[in-house]
Parts: C-alpha cells; sequence; structure tokens
C-alpha cells in the first residue's frame, strides 16, 4: 500500500518545482515592452495559463503512480525455487502478470520474508501444478484499465495540449488572433502624426494638393457650406522610392489626426474571407477615430484588376478583399472625416472600380525630384552629418539625375559610412563622389586586377568616349573618368555632368549621343587595330537610340513623320516595353537600312574626330593607365581643353 503522508509530500514538493520550472521559461519567453505598450496591448496580449494547469499536471502523475497496475514486491527468487515451494505446498497466494509473479507464502521464510517475486514462464503445466496444490492464483495482463486510458489517452493528449498552448501565442506573433492569424482582426499601426511637411524635401505640387486635403480635415464645415463634399480617398502614384509614404505621414501630421498605416499585403490570408472581415474591421476602427486618416501601401497587392479568367468560381480571398474595400469606400459619410490614402507604383494593373468619382476621388502624381528638389532632400538628409567646408551639395545632385529620394538618402549615407571608415572626423566631397560611383556603377572591384595589356584597351575605349563627349555641339561636360573595375561587368566608365535638367531631346543630341557611344569602340580600332567585347553595352544602347528615332520619333526622312509598331509600357515608369509590328517586309528593310544608316554615320562622325585628335587620345589613354581615374580638372589641364 502507498504512504498517504509520503504522497502528499511527493505531491507537494513536485508542485513546487513545477511552478519554479514554469516561472523560469515564462522569464525566458516574456515579451519585453514599456509600460504604455504594455497597457495599449492589454487587450490583444496572450493568455497565460492560469496556475490550474500546474495542478492539472501533477494529478495526472500522481494518477499514473497510482494507477500503474500490479508492482512487484517482496524478496526476488529464481523461478524454479519458485516452483519448488509450489511442490512444497509452501505457497499461499500467487498474482501471474506478463513481467512477474508476486506471490505470498503460508508461513514466513527465514531466507526471504514473506513475500517474494519472479519472472514468469507461463505454460499450461504451471496452471496445473498450481490447482494441484490448491494455489490461489490471479493472472492479470500487468495492466489496469486506469492505467491504459491514462498512458494510452490522458498523458500524450495533455503533453500535446501543452505543447500546442505554448507554440500558439508564438505562431500567432503574440496577438492571440488565433491559429495562423486567422482571426478577423489585424494589429494596425495607428501613429500619432508627428512627421510633418518640413521633413519632406521637395514634391511641392504633390504637397500643393495634398494641402486641401488637410484643411478638409482641419475645417470641414468649409467645404460642407458650399454644398461640396470631402474626397473619399487620395490615391499617391509614383516610382518607389519618391516617398509616397513619407508624404501621407506628413498629411497626418499637418492635420493632427491619427494615421492608420497597413500594408495592403496583410489583408491577405490563406483562406478565404479573412480579408474582407479585416477591411471591416479597418474601417470600424477608423470611424471610432474620425476624423483621421487611413493608409494603405502598395494598393496594387489587393486592388488589381477582376478582368481575365475565372479562378474557383471568383470567389477567391483577393477579390473578396477588394469588394469589401470597394463597399466600405462607398459605404461610410463622407463627412465623417475619415479619409482613405493609398500608394502604389502600378496604377496601370488597379481595378477600374477603385479609381472611379466617389472612391479615390484624387490622383496625385509623385514624380521624380528635378535638380532643386535634389538639392533641398541632399540638404535635409546631410542636416545631421558632419560635413566639410568643400562639400557642394549642387554638383552632387548635378550628378545624380534620375535619383529619387531613397537614393539620394543612400548616397549620403554610404558618404558617411566612407568618412568613418577613413577614420575622418567631417564627410568630405570625396566621400560623396565615392558614394555616387558606388550607387550608381556598384562597388569597386579591387581583386579584379586587370593585366596591362587589357588595362590600356580600357583606356582607349574610356578615353574615347571623352574625347567624342567633348568635341560634340551638344555633348556634356565629362566629369570624371575611371578604368577600375566596378560591379559585375564592368571595367570603367565616363561620367558626364549635365549642365542642366531637359525633359526633351532634339535629333542633333540624339545624334551627337550616338556618336558617344561609339567613340570607345572606334577609339580601339584606331589605337589598337581590333575592337573587343567590351562595346556590347554601348552597342545596344545606340541600336535601342536609333530604332527609336527610326520608328517612333519620326527622324527618317525615308518614312516620313509616322509611328512604326505599337509599343505597350509593361509596368508604369518602368523600361519594360513590349513591341508589336504592325507593318509589311518591305517597310521592315528600309527600318532596318535607316537604324544602319544612323549607327554608321555616327560611326564615321567618331572616327573623323578621333583621328584628328588622335594625340589627345593617346595622351589621355597614357594619363588613365598611369592614374586609373582622371577628374575634369586634370583632363582639362591635360588636353587644354576650355573649362
Amino acid at each position: 500500500m502507498i504512504d498517504k503522508q509520503k504522497l502528499t509530500e511527493v505531491y507537494k514538493t513536485l508542485f513546487d518545482w513545477l511552478c519554479l520550472a514554469w516561472n523560469w521559461l515564462r522569464s525566458l519567453f516574456k515579451p519585453s515592452a514599456d509600460a504604455s505598450a504594455k497597457a495599449d496591448d492589454a487587450e490583444n496580449a496572450p493568455h497565460k495559463p492560469s496556475r490550474l494547469w500546474l495542478y492539472v499536471l501533477v494529478g495526472i502523475f500522481v494518477l499514473s503512480l497510482l494507477a500503474g497496475g500490479e508492482k512487484p514486491r517482496g524478496h526476488e527468487i529464481p523461478y524454479s525455487q519458485f516452483l519448488t515451494l509450489v511442490n512444497e505446498n509452501k505457497v499461499d497466494k500467487a498474482v501471474v502478470t506478463q513481467r512477474f509473479i508476486n506471490g505470498s507464502l503460508k508461513d514466513e521464510d527465514k531466507e526471504f520474508g514473506k513475500y517474494f517475486v519472479t519472472i514468469p514462464l507461463w505454460d499450461e503445466a504451471l496452471t496445473k501444478n498450481l490447482q494441484d496444490h490448491k494455489v490461489e492464483y490471479v493472472v492479470r495482463s500487468g495492466e489496469n484499465w486506469l492505467s491504459n486510458i491514462l498512458f494510452n489517452w490522458i498523458i500524450p493528449i495533455a503533453i500535446f495540449a501543452g505543447i500546442w498552448m505554448w507554440l500558439l501565442p508564438r505562431m500567432t506573433g503574440g496577438a492571440g488572433r488565433g491559429f495562423l492569424n486567422l482571426g478577423n482582426k489585424i494589429k494596425i499601426k495607428q501613429e500619432a502624426g508627428k512627421t510633418t511637411f518640413d521633413d519632406v524635401a521637395g514634391a511641392e505640387s504633390a504637397k500643393q494638393e495634398l494641402k486641401e486635403t488637410i484643411d478638409f480635415l482641419k475645417s470641414p464645415e468649409k467645404l460642407q457650406k458650399l454644398g461640396g463634399r470631402m474626397p473619399k480617398g487620395v490615391l499617391l502614384v509614383g516610382s518607389p522610392g519618391t516617398g509616397k509614404t513619407l508624404l501621407a505621414r506628413a498629411v497626418s501630421g499637418e492635420a493632427g489626426v491619427p494615421f492608420f498605416n497597413i500594408s495592403a499585403s496583410e489583408f491577405i490570408e490563406l483562406f478565404v474571407g479573412v480579408g474582407a472581415a479585416r477591411v471591416r474591421d479597418l474601417f470600424e476602427q477608423a470611424r471610432q477615430k474620425a476624423p483621421c486618416i487611413i493608409f494603405i501601401d502598395e494598393l496594387d497587392a489587393i486592388g488589381r484588376s477582376r478582368g481575365g479568367p475565372v479562378v474557383m468560381g471568383g470567389n477567391d480571398e483577393r477579390e473578396q478583399t477588394l469588394n469589401q474595400l470597394l463597399t466600405e469606400m462607398d459605404g461610410f459619410d463622407p463627412a465623417s472625416g475619415v479619409v482613405v490614402m493609398a500608394a502604389t507604383n502600378r496604377p496601370e494593373i488597379l481595378d477600374k472600380a477603385l479609381l472611379r468619382a466617389g472612391r479615390f476621388d484624387r490622383q496625385i502624381v509623385v514624380d521624380k525630384p528635378d535638380l532643386h528638389d535634389r538639392i533641398e532632400i541632399l540638404k535635409l538628409h546631410s542636416k545631421a552629418m558632419q560635413l566639410d567646408k568643400d562639400i557642394d551639395l549642387t554638383t552632387v545632385a548635378k550628378r545624380t539625375p534620375g535619383f529619387v529620394g531613397a537614393d539620394l538618402s543612400n548616397i549620403a549615407n554610404e558618404a558617411a559610412i566612407l568618412a568613418a571608415r577613413g577614420g575622418r572626423d567631417t564627410v568630405t566631397m570625396a566621400d560623396f563622389e565615392a558614394a555616387i560611383d558606388r550607387v550608381m556603377a556598384g562597388p569597386e572591384k579591387k581583386n579584379r586586377v586587370l593585366g596591362p595589356e587589357e588595362k590600356r584597351r580600357v583606356a582607349y575605349h574610356e578615353a574615347g568616349h571623352a574625347l567624342i563627349a567633348e568635341n560634340v555641339p551638344t555633348g556634356q561636360p565629362v566629369h570624371k573618368i575611371s578604368i577600375i573595375p566596378r560591379g559585375v561587368s564592368a571595367l570603367g566608365f565616363t561620367l558626364q555632368l549635365p549642365v542642366e535638367e531637359k525633359y526633351l531631346s532634339t535629333e542633333a543630341e540624339l545624334k551627337d549621343q550616338l556618336a558617344i557611344l561609339l567613340g570607345g569602340r572606334v577609339a580601339e580600332q584606331l589605337a589598337l587595330d581590333s575592337v573587343s567585347t567590351g562595346a556590347q553595352n554601348d552597342l545596344e544602347k545606340a541600336s535601342e537610340i536609333a530604332r527609336n528615332m527610326v520608328c517612333y520619333l519620326g527622324m527618317s526622312k525615308k518614312l516620313g513623320p509616322l509611328i512604326y509598331g505599337q509599343r505597350q509600357q509593361l509596368q508604369f515608369l518602368s523600361g519594360d516595353i513590349s513591341e508589336q509590328r504592325n507593318y509589311s517586309e518591305e517597310t521592315a528593310r528600309i527600318v532596318d537600312a535607316e537604324i544602319k544608316a544612323l549607327v554608321e554615320d555616327a560611326q564615321q562622325r567618331a572616327q573623323a574626330i578621333l583621328t584628328t585628335k588622335r594625340q589627345q587620345l593617346d595622351q589621355l589613354a597614357d594619363l588613365l593607365q598611369e592614374k586609373e581615374v582622371i577628374q575634369r580638372e586634370e583632363m582639362i589641364a591635360l588636353l587644354g581643353i576650355k573649362a
């Protein structure tokens, strides 16, 4: 029999140990957060197991002790001795199990006492032998029904449930939203709106249009008196990195209203209906906080056009989410002060129902910054930097045409990293120059060493580009020449600095650009009597410019001012173009001849210039081989050209 007092002591000891273990595990996985965050997230915090679970676990353990079936007791004797005792009529009772035989003697034995145990060797002869000697015996399986239920059902299920309860909060991000985040609610970032238009450099036209939205949010009664209504939605369209999200934050900060920031991809889940429920929850929270701004980033994730083949009856998750978004934007009152803002860089794939009046009433294009905007952006990102006196941000801005705000921020950060790497106390102009080169052409490949012949060929190639750029009428001034390998395949580059921002190109400028592109290949032919594969990229660009001039810009005398071929932009603000020919074979031959004539004419121009300037070509190539990098000032001093 089990001693109850000892069992109670064991029970208390186990409970104390389990409490200590639980506190230790909880300290390991307890999320760190400040007091305010805990208060805000109290509703969504995961439920921790109570001490009841500890009692249950200890109870199961004690039951397992009690339900373990027959226990061996007494002194163990050999099986042969057991048979001898049976034959001598000394065995009183026996309990036969699969693992052992418990027995008691009629008279206590001096050697091993009253009780004994032995390993069974069950057979029919043993049964007959026990019956013949009138031994009271019981045959058991070794396990009772309670033990079977406990070990085969209760304990495995309890272990599985414990593991599941431990994993569940971690699988749901600690928000208590159900398995794999399949709950309706999602955690929406509600920000206080500390960003203002002072934190956004450039984008003046977009700011001006957004200021009206701010006025609507601050004083909606002004428009309502005139019988108008506040726009329901504002769609920001622009290339990646132009500052669409930053502008939305600035609107929130200027208006002083709550700002709900969420990515469109967060609505989508594995099962149909979850995204629609989350959209409903988002708008319900926004109405409670009105006036406010809902900002949905990357709207194209859920707003794609619903045209095309029907998939699974058209009842897929994305379509239901989009339908719910359309319904919510139609359903809420404009006077409530809830404005929906969204951003995308692919407006061409959005569903037309999203873009109609009454939903996204306004579409604001956030353009790439011009020269003035780039200067302002650089000033903003370098405000906290220790700049050297020689820094000229205007030159940096001129060197970065086509760069967006994110690129300029990256350049400023790279310049600071290079200054820190060099052990300098201030960021110099050389750091900015190196940062621009790194972003545009890739990092220097210091382990890629060119041989003397390759180095000479690359030097002549880049010198040819530079001389043609300086000698054609519309060429941009050469700012820097380098023959240091960079990036994946660039063995050198010639950097031209635009004098002013240009949005149009004339026929003369395009022809000069063709000559500049072919200048490197012509220089190799003149100096080394052969050409190399280094001009591949130049030939691709030259062929593309010539084809555009002939087919799409009407700059061919034979073909006239017509467009040949249909072009379709595959993605908004990207260079991915699909072309389809819509002209005859005879016209195609004329097109090919005109393209070839433009390229060959440019090659002849480049050859004539470099033949005349052959001495300067040799001098510039020799200096490049010696110094590897030449700035404009050095090139002017060497060649005696105008600054």
